[in-house]
């Protein structure tokens, strides 16, 4: 298997059609797709080839020791716009750039000469130490800005290079890392918030993911995937870490003969072509995750499609495969074995998944899980937060795929006062429900991707909805994206919000989303539904909501979910 790419040669010929019906030939995508296993080593695009003239990892040395000290026009475009990435760092976009120019301006022209910077905390686990550490960089160096990703990451922004050297230095003094954060490498695994505390957890998976982490994270045999590659890793048996949209997911199960393990599922994930993760039908015990995590890696690098960038997710080769032969391959080719066969995960007993509020932990202490607004908090805030977690017993925390913080091992006597002091920070411990359901990316603030303003319009919209629909109460999520990419997840948000430019009244083009209605995970996966010609302005969202949520309120049966109405409700009703 091929590991390495090879020296350029030409592709084989050898699936040529027959000369006679030529129209009968059906063209596969796995015909000169880029895949190595098929001995396709030529680069393809402009990615796979800046990929293969220097490895991603390398770019730390010239941040080091040139770019940082030379400045931002010193540095060369593919490590600028590609390498930098696996490093944590993108630019942001440049200030006053309107939605309507994102998709017509060249790279260089949306560029900013700050960065975004990538903070990996895989599994959510933080200690007080570390976040007081993330406090402090964004105070130092990021003007305040620390936002809570939806992958428990956190995300600095106004970062300059010249800064970047002493901004690791500092992370990795605790133990914290941006080495592949972002770019075509094992990005930031996902696992349970609460492993090894909760009281109805099936099996600790934290350490097989620090396994992982230790292993493969920085390792070259890993660092030239053909995209990104999301691993997520939980033994909850609410199945908290959105499993069915990631690349390999690992799912706490209970074998009938060999006890609690883990049910391996692949391809997952969303952008403009979602598709769910499959289930392999395979058991695998803790100890084996980090070798059958290898190998599924191992497949995506060799197997995945690296001619076109839209269609070199995993997913695209899975679809293709079928979970029968991707099986296959990965107990031929890559672990000499078979695995065992072995259940599915049970559904989740409820609809919240994100240990919001007060639980009792396994030891009898308690971890108290809170909601920021949209996971958007400042350094100050984080520095506060490491101070009440200490003061009140505890010297850990960790963050959720909802973008929400959860502070661990509080002892009883300390619980209320610890609530009490989150909450007068504006840290709601029993938040609404549109504060705990409500999750937006970082929009056009930042992102040269974006089409629209995220973040303010997920926090105005809170306060609009809990001052007009005071009474509302039932589970709801809100995920607010400036862009058809997905990051908040819109296809399996109740209302997912996907940002475009709309025509308002007055025939302007303004902001505003396309609406996809009663997506969900966990209990009944399935991707939203859009309405035919249904898109709000960003002014009348507030508006559009509420009168939605009205009409749910009055016409859904006893127990019916969101979800379950909008899937059954007439076109009229969702309008």
């Amino acid at each position: 298997m091929a590991t390495t790419p090879a020296p350029d040669r030409a592709a084989p010929t050898t699936d040529a059609a027959p000369a006679r019906r030529p129209a009968a030939r059906k063209v596969t995508r796995h015909r000169g797709e880029g895949q190595w296993g098929m001995g396709h080593f030529t680069p393809l695009n402009a990615a796979e080839q800046f990929k293969k003239d220097d490895d991603g990892l390398n770019v730390r040395t010239r941040i080091e020791t040139i770019y940082s000290r030379r400045g931002f026009d010193s540095i060369d475009p593919n490590d600028l716009r590609g390498r930098m990435r696996w490093w944590g760092l993108y630019t942001q976009r440049r200030p006053g750039i309107d939605g309507g120019r994102t998709g017509v301006l060249e790279p260089h022209e949306l560029d900013d000469e700050y960065f975004m910077m990538r903070v990996r905390i895989d599994g959510g686990r933080l200690t007080t130490a570390q976040l007081r550490a993330v406090g402090e960089v964004s105070q130092t160096y990021a003007r305040g800005t620390a936002d809570i990703t939806d992958r428990q990451n956190i995300q600095f922004h106004w970062i300059r290079i010249e800064d970047v050297p002493a901004i690791w230095q500092a992370l990795e003094a605790v133990g914290l890392s941006t080495t592949e954060a972002c770019g075509d490498t094992p990005r930031g695994m996902l696992g349970s918030p609460v492993a090894g505390v909760a009281a109805d957890e099936i099996i600790d998976g934290t350490p097989a993911l620090l396994e992982i982490r230790r292993r493969y994270v920085g390792n070259p045999e890993f660092s030239n995937l053909p995209r990104k590659f999301k691993t997520a890793v939980s033994g909850s048996p609410l199945l908290d870490v959105a499993h069915e949209i990631n690349d390999i997911s690992f799912v706490g199960v209970v074998h009938p003969e060999h006890g609690p393990g883990f049910d391996l599922w692949v391809g997952g994930g969303l952008s403009t072509n979602p598709k769910f993760g499959v289930r392999l039908g395979a058991w695998v015990p803790l100890e084996e995750v980090p070798d059958v995590w290898a190998g599924v890696a191992s497949i995506f690098r060799d197997y995945g499609y690296r001619r076109l960038r839209t269609r070199a997710r995993l997913k695209f080769l899975v679809a293709d495969w079928g979970p029968e032969k991707f099986r296959q391959v990965l107990e031929d080719e890559y672990l000499k074995r078979p695995l065992l066969d072995g259940p599915a995960p049970e559904l989740p007993a409820r609809q919240w998944r994100d240990h919001v509020g007060v639980h009792r932990q396994k030891d009898g202490r308690f971890y108290v899980g809170f909601a920021p607004r949209v996971g958007r908090l400042d350094g100050s805030l984080l520095s506060k937060v490491a101070e009440l977690a200490e003061a009140h017993g505890s010297g850990r925390l960790s963050t959720t795929v909802e973008q929400k913080l959860i502070v661990l091992d509080v002892p009883e006597e300390r619980v209320d006062s610890l609530v009490a002091a989150l909450e007068a920070l504006d840290l709601r411990v029993t938040p609404s429900p549109f504060r705990r359901g409500t999750m937006a990316c970082t929009g056009i603030e930042y992102c040269k991707l974006a089409i629209v303003e995220t973040k303010q319009r997920g926090s105005s919209l809170i306060d609009e909805l809990e001052r007009r629909l005071p009474d509302f109460d039932q589970p709801l999520t809100i995920n607010i994206n400036g862009c058809p990419n997905a990051c908040a997840r819109i296809q399996t948000a109740d209302i997912g919000l996907k940002g475009q430019l709309v025509t308002d009244e007055h025939g302007e083009q303004v902001e505003g989303f396309q609406v996809h209605l009663g997506g969900a995970l966990g209990l009944e996966p399935s991707f939203g539904r859009k309405v035919r010609g249904l898109k709000v302005t960003s002014a009348g969202l507030a508006d559009y909501v509420e009168r939605l949520l009205r009409r749910y309120t009055a016409g859904r049966s006893e127990g019916e979910r969101f979800a379950q109405w909008a899937a059954r409700a007439t076109e009229e009703e969702l309008s």
